[in-house]
């Protein structure tokens, strides 16, 4: 079978299968004695297993066959979905998307699994949990581990056993006093090997010889030796502790039966897949008809959109100019089509903000662990739809701020129940639509952020004076926390402390075209809220005039345009301003600040564009009006990407270039 012909959709759905799997997870440990909940994870580690034996990936399917057996021992009464349970299947998981991971890195799947199948095996067996958790680190040893054979190693074995040699499992302890572990390991691999075959070690060979282990190791060796003479030639070896010897028996009739029961159970899928495929049937009469389409196919769809709205623009304007009735009348009606058209590719492209979601549960679950914290993640309107440009991006942005609410928000469980809180903090991830835009809020009900903290944390680092410290706003204050390097926690830790977090947020945030802003009350909580654009190709703008030149201000960026006398502007340190519905708002002429060449001469009335960044306004001052107009996104290309308040260019209808402001900048 030629994998490459399936690999795409290998990894589709497996990535699908494991999100899946995640998602229900978390749902199990809240409701461990649902059974509807466990069906469906059992039914996408059924078919992720199949799917990957299928494919040859053999330890994908391993590793999933032991989480089946698990999950049915759940399914059965036979155990219980305790937090302990959860961490080892958890843990199997990670492994698997590792796996998968690998394979989409071109890579054949492989990964050290017997650590993870081990565990499986242990909860397999009714195993004390307790046990299971005391021994992680122990396991890493493999001192006191039990040998388990894959299918080539019980060949070997029975094999053997056939020709007149015995299986044994070694137990070797080297003394306390031992200086290099490694060759005392080697000088006993070197004795077995003489007078058998070594099958099996644990650790792995590889292990050993980095020496990561305690003092002792296991090796299964075939030999034709009787028991006393191998213990006595191992025993030779200097700073040999004790040699525990176990004879091991071939597991025939162990197999057998276990060849009859995985028989019954998948009899028993087959039936159970059968009964709900027609129960489905029933309730589900029409299904929805989807077709995965590559995305460089939607990319390069987008593409040729967008050549088409500027040559939309270009016909608009010819038409305009030659006032023809029935020129106008099919341009028109192109431009009404062509309309519906961007319409619908732009909906093509755009992804609900679940596949960015999704995957936090789990890292909230993880830190709270880590941090001996108890929190819940609420998640608000995860099916809002954002482009597929700016999806591929926010993951990063939101990792940081959910990190920081969990490690500097949320307190403690002592320190929340004295000031009367609920032992279990709230964190609320909620996504929404609002004009051209989407709003994503990360909150939590925790600390909140102390003002005089980081106005000393501010000044001690350079990053405000001492003067200036005094008259800022807790909304400025709360902003200062964007500042590179500037980090609150009293102590680096894997998951904070460094400074670099926040400010990263906040630059990723305006290359797309948003920000981000803070706000803040002490012991009751903190809210990052996140403004997005829908997309970053095409965007609405207005048109304006500056001398000859004609520029391009995004409409999300403008407050309103007005326009004002001479005399209604003021001077503050040497800044022109004017008074806008009580605020003062610095004044940039256009002309001078990007030095076009002047045409025109000053009139006693200024055109005015009022734009904002947050809870900053500027005002900028052009020379006419032209209008509201929809644009390609066009970038200026490597030569020109220093360009200061530019974010690029588009071409109108008559083929003229103009520049789009980068608001963000300019306020900046």
């Amino acid at each position: 079978m030629d994998k490459n012909q399936y690999l795409d959709m290998f990894l589709d759905e497996s990535t699908e299968h494991l999100q899946a799997m995640n998602d229900n997870l978390l749902k199990l440990e809240s409701n461990p004695t649902d059974n509807s909940i466990i069906d469906e994870i059992f039914r996408s580690a059924h078919t992720l297993k199949g799917m990957s034996a299928t494919m040859g990936y053999e330890d994908l399917a391993k590793l999933t066959h032991h989480m089946e057996n698990v999950l049915d021992a759940i399914r059965n009464n036979k155990l219980k979905a305790s937090s302990e349970l959860m961490d080892v299947v958890f843990e199997s998981v990670d492994d698997l998307e590792a796996m998968v991971t690998d394979v989409a890195n071109g890579g054949e799947g492989k990964r050290d699994v017997s650590a993870a199948v081990s565990k499986l095996e242990r909860l397999e067996k009714g195993e004390v949990l307790s046990e299971v958790a005391a021994t992680k680190e122990m396991e890493k040893t493999s001192s006191n581990q039990k040998h388990d054979f894959d299918d080539f190693e019980l060949t070997v074995l029975s094999q053997s056993k056939e020709q007149g040699f015995q299986g044994y499992s070694l137990e070797i302890s080297l003394r306390a006093d031992v200086i290099l572990k490694a060759a005392r390991v080697f000088m006993v691999f070197e004795v077995l090997e003489q007078i058998g075959e070594v099958i099996k070690s644990v650790p792995t060979v590889d292990q050993l010889e980095e020496e990561n282990f305690d003092l002792s190791f296991s090796v299964t060796i075939v030999t034709k030796d009787p028991e006393e003479d191998v213990k006595a030639k191992v025993m030779k070896v200097s700073e040999i502790e004790d040699v525990k010897i176990t004879l091991i028996e071939t597991p025939d009739s162990k197999e057998e039966k276990e060849n009859t029961s995985n028989d019954q159970q998948q009899a028993n899928e087959t039936v159970s897949n059968e009964e709900e495929g027609q129960q489905e049937k029933k309730t589900s009469p029409a299904s929805s008809k989807t077709i995965r389409v590559n995305i460089d196919r939607l990319d390069s769809l987008m593409n040729l959109f967008e050549e088409l709205v500027i040559d939309r623009g270009r016909l608009e304007q010819i038409s305009k100019d030659l006032s023809s009735s029935e020129l106008t009348e099919t341009v028109e009606h192109m431009s009404r089509i062509s309309g519906d058209l961007q319409s619908i590719i732009l909906n093509m492209r755009m992804v609900p903000v679940e596949q960015v979601f999704n995957r936090f549960p789990r890292m909230v679950r993880g830190l709270a662990k880590d941090l001996d914290k108890k929190m819940n993640l609420n998640i608000i309107g995860a099916e809002t739809e954002l482009d597929r440009t700016v999806i591929d991006e926010i993951g990063d942005p939101l990792v940081h701020l959910l990190r920081n609410s969990i490690d500097h928000g949320v307190e403690v469980p002592a320190v929340r129940k004295q000031a009367g809180k609920s032992e279990e903090g709230q964190i609320t991830l909620k996504a929404y639509h609002s004009g051209n835009h989407v709003f994503i809020e990360v909150s939590d009900d925790g600390a909140g952020i102390n003002r005089d903290k980081v106005l000393a944390k501010a000044i001690s680092r350079g990053v405000v004076s001492q003067e200036n410290a005094a008259n800022l706003t807790d909304t400025q204050v709360y902003e200062l926390l964007f500042s590179s390097g500037l980090s609150t926690a009293d102590e680096i830790s894997d998951i904070s402390g460094r400074g670099v977090g926040l400010d990263v947020v906040k630059n990723k945030i305006e290359s797309l075209g948003g920000h981000v802003t803070v706000n803040s009350v002490l012991d009751q909580g903190t809210v990052f809220s996140i403004q997005l654009p829908l997309t970053l190709s095409i965007i609405s703008v207005m048109l304006v005039e500056v001398q000859d030149e004609k520029y391009a201000v995004p409409l999300s960026s403008i407050i309103e345009t007005a326009i004002i006398k001479k005399e209604d502007i003021m001077a503050a340190h040497n800044q022109k301003v004017i008074d806008f519905r009580g605020s003062v708002v610095p004044l940039i002429n256009l002309t001078n600040f990007f030095d076009v060449p002047k045409t025109r001469e000053d009139d006693e009335f200024y055109s005015i564009v009022i734009i904002r960044k947050g809870e900053k306004m500027a005002a900028l001052v052009v020379n006419a009006f032209i209008g509201q107009q929809e644009i390609v996104l066009k970038s200026l290309g490597d030569y020109l990407n220093n360009a200061f308040a530019i974010s690029g260019a588009t071409i109108l209808g008559n083929g003229q270039v103009a520049l789009i402001i980068d608001c963000n900048a300019l306020i900046k």
